[in-house]
């Protein structure tokens, strides 16, 4: 799913557009004990609980596609008749109504979430008559020909009140408040069956992870019995990994500025377009971005090797996770950091035999949040290298990064 799909089914947690039928629940104690189950009809809530719950469904389809929410497709395994997405296919056909398949459900929850705390699981059931689009991309509501009928799980924590003082109005007085639980946002949650391209695709689940570097392989493997996929952290390093095994002792500065300026191009592309996909980089388009950054032939040829051992044969990196909003050169003592679309400004050169990042100094020059002043001397070319620079008098700044 992308931003769009999710964006469209974001829109019917709404009172105006609200269709869910049912919505059931667990509440669990931290040594994973069933407190509690429930399940009735949504429509008959009050109105103050529905916003709550339309609340808690919206933010567990919050977040940026790649790194909060997954998309994971089904492995054939788990699509027989006793998998993992057979099971969630029988629960979604049930409409929620299946005592025992729910309880199931939560058992398998129970058994395979880790956590020191208490915790609500809820399920909504919905369906939601699709409605065309023109051409143009124009609403028609009386031109349905899909429906998607589907659920939505979220696990959320809950915990105590903080304690406080209160005012009580009878006594006209501040008193201790009692304290009470309180349901949290959404740590885990998913969407069964996945909306592709406003249709239902029962191959794919949607997941999400409030946390992007604790994804709970466990739950997803037994649950969901989808492979996870790398997490953001994992594929930034994967990423670099790919590039420096690739490139070897080509990796140098103009080569690596290349690739961050492609793939930003990319992003930016992509972004100018309004796509509703995220930039995406499989090992075809890696290739293309190494090859176009100025990487050899030869070089190339450790690229089919590195990228299936750090990212998987069939594997993919996204660009937002991988390719930082800011351009920095790290050194052992200094760090550098340049506007994304203005590396142009950093350059590498020799200097008195010593390899050197230059970046020149413009007129607003703040140390320390101080603005420094520049004197002025008749000579043509000046600079500074850093560190260990002694000239005040400086137009540019040399930070060196090796040494002979």
């Amino acid at each position: 799913m992308n931003k769009k799909d999710i964006s469209e089914i974001k829109k019917l947690l709404t009172p105006a557009k609200n269709s869910i039928t049912r919505i059931t629940g667990c509440y669990v104690g931290a040594d994973g004990d069933k407190i509690t189950t429930f399940g009735q009809s949504f429509l008959q809530l009050p109105d103050e609980e529905i916003y709550k719950y339309f609340e808690i469904f919206r933010k567990m389809l919050t977040g940026t596609v790649g790194k909060n929410l997954l998309n994971m497709e089904f492995p054939l395994e788990a699509e027989q008749e006793d998998g993992t997405q057979a099971f969630l296919r029988a629960l979604r056909d049930s409409a929620l109504n299946d005592e025992e398949l729910l309880e199931e459900f939560y058992d398998k929850i129970i058994d395979n979430y880790l956590t020191d705390d208490n915790y609500l699981i809820l399920l909504i059931h919905n369906t939601y008559d699709v409605p065309g689009r023109t051409s143009d991309g124009l609403g028609m509501d009386d031109a349905s020909d899909e429906v998607y009928d589907y659920i939505q799980c979220a696990i959320c924590s809950v915990e105590l009140a903080k304690p406080a003082l209160s005012y009580n109005p009878a006594e006209q007085a501040f008193r201790n408040r009692e304290r009470d639980w309180i349901v949290g946002v959404p740590q885990l949650g998913f969407l069964f069956p996945a909306f592709n391209d406003r249709q239902t695709d029962i191959h794919e689940v949607l997941y999400y992870s409030k946390n992007t570097e604790d994804l709970h392989i466990d739950l997803t493997d037994h649950l969901l019995g989808c492979e996870i996929p790398l997490t953001a952290s994992s594929q930034k390093d994967a990423f670099e990994a790919v590039v420096e095994q690739t490139l070897g002792d080509g990796c140098d500065f103009d080569t690596v500025k290349a690739i961050h300026d492609n793939l930003s191009e990319l992003q930016q592309d992509a972004k100018s377009q309004d796509s509703a996909d995220p930039v995406t980089l499989d090992k075809l388009t890696m290739r293309n971005l190494l090859e176009r950054s100025g990487a050899e032939p030869e070089q190339m040829s450790a690229f089919e090797d590195s990228f299936t051992q750090n990212a998987g044969e069939k594997g993919s990196f996204f660009a937002e996770n991988v390719n930082s909003r800011k351009f920095e050169v790290h050194t052992p003592d200094v760090t550098v950091s340049v506007s994304p679309d203005r590396t142009d400004l950093v350059e590498t050169r020799t200097i008195d035999g010593r390899e050197c990042l230059v970046i020149p100094i413009t007129d607003e020059v703040k140390v320390n949040g101080i603005t420094i002043r520049h004197r002025k001397k008749a000579a043509p070319a000046r600079t500074v290298t850093v560190p260990n620079a002694s000239d005040s008098q400086a137009e540019s700044s040399e930070v060196p990064f090796a040494e002979d």
